[in-house]
């Protein structure tokens, strides 16, 4: 009954049909059954075997599953039924408490934090769900309004490293996405959100994705697509190549988003982020300006605001569309210098094809 059960999810993904691929668990809320056929990701993470067995794949069936997952295990493999279909959702903020009583902050946020190498997802959704906007629309003085309002969707951290994402969205509102270890590789993926919802000190390369940005309403700027916090001696961080920068709808208003603000985490002088746009799309939410100053407390407890300056590595190269705009504010590449902007530089010789089950 299991192997049927396992065969007939096998031939429901498309991609895992033939035998070699054959997933080592499957997660189905609806249908679970047996020892491999488990309602929750939770389970099937508990249940894997240690590292030295190999790549770990576990098959996700369409379904909502709330939960809060760490995958601390090098190679673990989760593939989705489909990516509008399975959705991992969960909804901590800076603010939420966690076991300790003391609030999460935005390290302890994300729905789904991955701290082990070889990680894969693929066709499915991560998602961080708090009401941004319903909280934001609260009176100051209301005590249920919530203060830190970061909200993270997906993190990389500790030994993280080589982490590919196919056909993945992931979606939140404020820091939805943290990719703060390793090298990372997004292909065909929709990234969500409005203030500095990509951020992070790692290397991650964006490779034909949606970069949506969505409305925060009496905002102006309304949001901020990238925070870099690369260490100065990293030559590169975050490359977007052959991407679509789109709004979320009609209301997101022309020129009210920038691209990026240099990320300094705990006023940090190393810290000197880079991101780098090559051959991308930008509609008109994308203003002149491209860039804007942020602000950070050091370990003093002091308040600091760091500019845009000629340290910033924030640069494009081919962008097209409305919101491609000729601006001194938005510094431009010359064809030679884009050369140097790669997947190859970015993940410094590793080659995320390489553990692509389909080649």
């Amino acid at each position: 009954m299991i192997r049927t059960a396992l065969l007939c999810a096998l031939v429901a993904f498309s991609g895992l049909a033939r035998g070699e691929f054959e997933p080592h668990a499957v997660v189905d809320a609806t249908n679970p059954g047996g020892d491999t056929v488990v309602p929750t990701i939770s389970e099937a993470l508990r249940a894997m075997p240690g590292a030295e067995a190999g790549p770990y794949r576990i098959l996700i069936k369409r379904g909502v599953y709330r939960e809060k997952l760490a995958i601390t295990r090098p190679d673990v493999h989760l593939l989705g039924e489909d990516r509008d279909g399975v959705v991992i959702s969960w909804d901590d903020t800076g603010s939420t408490f966690g076991p300790d009583g003391r609030e999460l902050g935005t390290w302890g946020s994300a729905t789904l934090i991955i701290s082990a190498p070889g990680f894969r997802a693929e066709n499915l959704t991560v998602e961080n769900s708090f009401d941004y906007a319903a909280n934001l629309a609260l009176p100051e003085d209301d005590p249920g309004r919530i203060q830190n309002m970061q909200a993270v969707a997906l993190m990389t951290t500790g030994d993280s490293d080589r982490a590919v994402f196919k056909n993945v969205t992931v979606r939140g509102n404020q820091d939805t996405l943290f990719v703060d270890a390793g090298r990372h590789w997004f292909h065909g993926c929709r990234i969500e959100g409005h203030v500095d919802f990509i951020f992070g000190a790692g290397q991650a390369v964006f490779d034909n994705c949606e970069i949506v940005s969505r409305n925060r309403q009496n905002k102006n700027p309304t949001g901020y697509v990238t925070a870099p916090s690369t260490h100065v001696a990293h030559p590169y961080g975050m490359l977007f190549i052959d991407s679509r920068f789109l709004k979320e709808s009609p209301e997101v208003p022309a020129a009210s988003v920038r691209l990026g603000r240099p990320w300094h985490p705990k006023g940090d002088p190393a810290a000197e982020g880079s991101a780098v746009f090559v051959n991308c799309f930008m509609d008109d939410h994308i203003g002149p300006e491209g860039y804007a100053p942020i602000s950070g407390v050091g370990p003093d407890g002091v308040r600091k605001w760091f500019e845009v300056d000629d340290r910033s590595r924030f640069f494009e190269y081919g962008s097209h569309g409305p919101g491609a705009i000729d601006s001194e504010d938005r510094p431009q590449l010359s064809p030679e210098r884009a050369g140097w902007y790669t997947t190859d530089q970015v993940l410094n010789g590793w080659d995320p094809l390489s553990q692509d089950p389909e080649n």
